[in-house]
């Protein structure tokens, strides 16, 4: 049996990390199908649209989706907005694939811990569960007025679409230390209201798991504080997006940190879900062999996991990153002096060699 992966490279240095990644599960002996298309800006510029009919089409059709990135200053000007990669590839695709729970671990590895920003280099070893599909980015109306001199976005979040990512919040906290904390605004928007009124109702269903609340601007606060204390953090669609990359740069750089965005088990069993690096399409750097692959190969890791239930091989990949990081390869977004400077591919051949280790 072998596992069908759509796999989406992208704009930047999507192509470049997406490349890494298929290498090192190559080498994990596993049996892949991969299916490369197009997505993003280079869908645009190909098809004259950011997701063709037959992308969206194969994703539907595979048991998981590699991504790479999307984006970049030269579809920035794009008319209509909704052509641009960001909102016409992304967003689409989230909502087609009904991705609604995003999963962003932030976890310091060891030989990394003098990239950590924050004194005394905490330990941290937290998960982000954000809401995907709901809340600001998705809400109606969402227009301009008065000849472009007046924005409307709508916020909106229905009981249904809190209760499954708090069910998705609580089960991984079971798998790890079993704390929740809640993350809103419940002292000013209903919606966070209708978000802490229901994470409370759930609640009880997991008396294993300890939960608190949070208000978002104090959690801000408490990650750069102690992040220590965070062991799963549960919240919408905007505070997880930038949560998310508060955590990801204490951890030392966003070229480190993967991301899963999942749906509900197929017919098969297989929990479907799309694993893309949280970091952007870094067109500055495109085409240079500069980029990290690390934190879209360590996706391609959760995607063993949370879909394929290869955990054991997951976890080998996690290992092989930390022992290249331990022999002093670094790319260099995180190189500092006395340390060996190597390229995209190079770490990617030294991850794929300590893998098959």
């Amino acid at each position: 049996m072998s596992y069908r992966v759509a796999v989406l490279p992208g704009d930047g240095i999507g192509p470049e990390v997406v490349t890494e990644a298929v290498k090192v599960l190559k080498a994990t002996g596993l049996a892949f199908e991969f299916t490369e298309a197009l997505v993003g800006g280079a869908a645009y510029d190909a098809k004259g649209h950011p997701l063709p009919a037959e992308t969206l089409e194969l994703c539907k059709q595979s048991d998981a989706v590699l991504l790479g990135a999307v984006g970049g200053p030269m579809w920035d000007k794009i008319e209509p907005v909704s052509m641009r990669p960001e909102v016409g590839a992304l967003l689409p695709l989230r909502a087609e694939l009904n991705l609604y729970a995003n999963v962003r671990p932030a976890k310091m590895i060891p030989a990394l811990a003098d990239a950590c920003p924050l004194k005394g280099n905490p330990k941290i070893d937290l998960v982000v569960m954000r809401e995907l599909t709901g809340g600001i980015y998705f809400g109606r109306p969402r227009e301009r007025q008065e000849g472009g001199n007046r924005a409307i976005d709508t916020m909106v979040y229905s009981r249904h679409e809190v209760e499954r990512i708090t069910h998705r919040a609580f089960e991984i906290a079971r798998q790890r230390r079993k704390e929740v904390v809640s993350v809103d605004k419940a002292n000013v928007l209903e919606c966070s209201r209708l978000w802490r009124e229901v994470v409370n109702e759930i609640a009880p269903q997991y008396p294993d798991v300890k939960l608190s609340h949070m208000l978002v601007d104090n959690c801000a606060m408490q990650l750069v504080r102690t992040p220590q204390q965070f062991d799963v953090i549960l919240t919408e669609n905007m505070f997880g997006d930038i949560l998310s990359d508060e955590a990801s740069m204490i951890t030392g750089s966003l070229g480190l940190l993967p991301s899963a965005s999942l749906s509900d088990a197929k017919a098969s069993g297989k929990v479907f879900g799309l694993y893309e690096p949280i970091h952007g399409s870094a067109p500055d750097i495109a085409g240079q062999g500069k980029a990290n692959p690390i934190a879209t190969i360590l996706s391609a890791a959760m995607m063993l996991q949370y879909t394929f239930g290869e955990d054991a091989v997951a976890a080998r990949i996690e290992s092989a990153v930390e022992k290249v990081l331990e022999s002093r390869l670094r790319t260099g977004d995180i190189f500092t002096e006395g340390m060996t400077l190597v390229g995209t591919s190079q770490m990617g051949d030294a991850i794929s060699k300590a893998v098959q280790a």
